[in-house]
């Protein structure tokens, strides 16, 4: 799923990225730990309401552990799950997705990591 876009259910304002350093920030962004961001229309990372609802710096929406077991998020991709759950979806996706939600790939690549 890297450098994929997709759209995700948000159901919060309050609830940010916050560092009380900008190292930790900057060591979280060196060390490759920052695994989502809110992006604009054009793909690029945004701090701006409402492509990101809560002001996270550096559009961080979600964290990682340094070897990947472990997915901090703030969205609910699983509200998204099947294609008629999503508000909106990019209609040439359709097919893509298999008639299933961008993000259910997420709950599979789960599933097969146990297995």
């Amino acid at each position: 799923m890297v450098g994929s876009k997709l759209p995700v259910a948000v159901a919060h304002g309050e609830g940010r990225a916050s560092f009380s350093l900008s190292s930790q920030k900057e060591g979280l962004e060196a060390a490759g730990l920052v695994a989502i961001r809110y992006v604009d229309g054009q793909g690029k990372v945004t701090e701006v309401y409402p492509l990101n609802p809560n002001g996270s710096p550096g559009g961080i929406t979600g964290v990682q552990t340094p070897d990947g077991r472990v997915l901090a998020l703030m969205p609910h991709p699983e509200r998204v799950i099947a294609l008629e759950s999503n508000s909106w979806y990019p209609p040439s996706l359709k097919k893509e997705w298999g008639g299933m939600g961008p993000w259910f790939k997420l709950f599979q690549s789960a599933r097969a990591w146990c297995n």
